[in-house]
């Protein structure tokens, strides 16, 4: 399928392996062919440090063991690295929202969440990279 986000390079931060194997699946329904991947923020950060240059966009889970998606979040933007991040989450308390946001967030998106959900986050994302 060809949707036009062929070009994005995505990182998923996600601890469980079935989460992160169904978002691959997604990406690459939607013809992203390169999408990197781990189960941790700290080894997601260490590979950011090594690839900032080789990722478009972060698609993290909230809640994960050691590092948080927020905390990760926090890293990257404490560090001067802008790279589009989107929160995923069951959270959707009003004080949770406004935390990330405040970090920089490029969305947030609710679990659990449909294919066109995860496109329609991606396009928008697109946009504004193409834009920039």
């Amino acid at each position: 399928m060809n949707t036009g986000l062929s070009s994005l390079r995505i990182l998923i931060v996600e601890d469980q392996p079935e989460a992160r194997s169904f978002l691959r699946g997604i990406l690459e329904d939607l013809g992203i062919d390169q999408v990197y991947e781990t189960d941790r923020g700290q080894n997601a950060m260490d590979f950011v440090r090594g690839a900032y240059d080789s990722i478009d966009c972060i698609l993290c889970d909230w809640n994960m063991p050691g590092m948080s998606g927020v905390e990760f979040l926090r890293h990257l933007r404490e560090n001067g690295m802008e790279i589009p991040f989107l929160m995923i989450t069951g959270r959707g308390d009003q004080a949770s929202v406004i935390e990330v946001r405040n970090l920089g967030l490029a969305g947030y998106i609710r679990k659990p969440f449909s294919v066109p959900q995860i496109e329609a986050r991606l396009r928008i994302l697109l946009q504004r990279i193409k834009a920039a």
